[in-house]
């Protein structure tokens, strides 16, 4: 078996990695290192979960010099939740050397990301959004940055960051090191690979190492009034260390959150509506152990990565083959056992045979105590084309609309989403590769629904402002 000394690690680094508990690299870790550790810039093709952090991180953190204060690594992540992530893996990589780590994202005080740079960070990673601001300002300077990672590519490319990413890494030295991954590899991902690495090496993980291998599954038929006594039962006949109940809109998070905690259990919501703050604490009380019961979002969950959670529960079906994979690989991690419940309606019974043909395995009928053998489920990289389905059930087919405003008007891609939202009660999912221009801002929408969010949003104001939105179908 490969060691991580085998890999040409630094005493400091493998002294670091006992701390945290790794004992053999990954896959990913394993092919993907050793070009690093040799300045070669690398593509890798890997999903959340199969330990890319390490595989880019620790040859980062290898190459900083920590007696020159300036920036020396820059890690672009597509989310608050991630960056989050990335920057406590690195701290600990990092802690025997002495390499510091700031951490830069929107939501946050931007004089308090200012003054941490000011007093150091060999090593930034941010969020596009705000990285950019931070340039703007001067309060972070890339000319002595040698090292760039874009981590979640495609994740960048679905929420419209990719012209960002571009005027980022042009203000990067030509001479810096590359690495990118990303789960897929759509046509733009490809382009900006080609433009700005050089001869890199692809590192490429089979889908046969991208499995769940010890996830049980389960599916519950019940009714719409039935469905909260119905998860109420199987929490107290499970008891989970650790559940991530999800759900598919906002709403309807904030609605069952309430519900479970009225019936005295400890839980909480995440979703995208809640402030940053709030966001942070269930984050951090779940990663700690000390919440057993987090109700999420698919949006919001993205972030987590977490290797206590014992079971999956989809208290709505979700809304695609691929979004199941997704969310039952939150459990069933490192080699521990996972149960996956999912909850369906007669009516929704087609979809749940849609999620059994996708990944070859039946769902068992869960009942008190029910147990099943493992069931290895091969998790099949997310389609670039579908991050999120409609929650109207479409079958693929979407709309692109253009809407006449953008950066320079003020806009964010929030002010659009819920602009839609409020006009018309889509959820906020199903709006998709959000884009914003300057003068003008792209989004699709499911083809059914397109209609009616132009005949509603059209002429409507943004957050009470005087500014109308002017929206309609891209012709040709």
């Amino acid at each position: 078996m490969t060691t991580f000394a085998d890999l040409g690690l630094s005493d400091s680094l493998l002294d670091a990695l006992h701390d945290v508990g790794y004992e053999s690299p990954s896959p990913i870790q394993e092919q993907g290192i050793p070009p690093l550790l040799t300045g070669a810039d690398v593509i890798g093709q890997a999903q959340t979960g199969s330990g890319k952090t390490a595989a880019f991180g620790l040859p980062l953190i290898e190459y900083v010099d920590p007696s020159v204060h300036e920036v020396q690594g820059l890690v672009l992540t597509p989310t608050r939740e991630l960056c989050i992530q990335v920057t406590q893996a690195l701290r600990a990589y990092g802690a025997r050397k002495g390499v510091d780590v700031v951490a830069v994202f929107g939501g946050a005080p931007i004089r308090s990301q200012q003054a941490q740079l000011r007093a150091g960070g060999h090593i930034v990673v941010g969020t596009v959004g705000r990285v950019k601001d931070l340039i703007s300002r001067h309060s972070l300077v890339l000319h002595d940055c040698r090292f760039v990672v874009l981590d979640e590519a495609d994740e960048m490319l679905d929420l419209g960051f990719l012209e960002d990413v571009e005027k980022i890494m042009a203000l990067t030295p030509g001479s810096r090191q590359t690495a990118l991954f990303s789960a897929t590899m759509p046509p733009e991902i490809r382009r900006l690979a080609e433009q700005y690495l050089y001869d890199p090496v692809l590192v490429k993980v089979r889908a046969a190492t991208l499995t769940v291998d010890t996830v049980e599954q389960f599916s519950l038929e019940t009714t719409t009034r039935e469905k909260d006594d119905a998860l109420v039962r199987v929490l107290e006949a499970e008891r989970p260390d650790q559940a991530i109940v999800f759900v598919r809109t906002k709403i309807r998070c904030d609605q069952l959150f309430k519900r479970l905690r009225d019936r005295g259990m400890n839980v909480k919501a995440l979703h995208g509506d809640m402030s940053q703050g709030s966001r942070d604490g269930v984050m951090l009380a779940f990663k700690s152990g000390r919440l057993p019961i987090l109700v999420a979002t698919d949006v919001a969950a993205r972030g987590l990565d977490i290797s206590s959670v014992t079971h999956v529960i989809n208290f709505d079906v979700p809304t695609s083959p691929d979004v199941y994979v997704h969310r039952i690989g939150r459990t069933g991690r490192i080699g521990r056992s996972g149960r996956a419940i999912t909850f369906f309606e007669p009516r929704q019974k087609r979809d749940v045979e849609a999620i059994e043909r996708h990944t070859s395995t039946p769902m068992a009928p869960w009942t008190a105590g029910a147990k099943v053998a493992p069931l290895k489920v091969e998790a099949k990289p997310r389609r670039h084309s579908k991050p999120h389905a409609s929650v109207n059930g479409d079958d693929g087919a979407r709309t692109r609309l253009v809407l006449a405003g953008g950066r320079a008007d003020g806009l964010e891609p929030k002010d659009v989403i819920h602009a839609i939202t409020a006009a018309t009660g889509l959820d906020g999912e199903a709006i998709r590769n959000v884009r914003m221009l300057d003068r003008f801002s792209f989004l699709d929408v499911p083809a059914d629904d397109a209609a009616r969010v132009v005949e509603a949003v059209d002429g409507t104001t943004v957050d009470g402002s005087d500014r109308r939105l002017r929206i309609e179908p891209v012709r040709g």
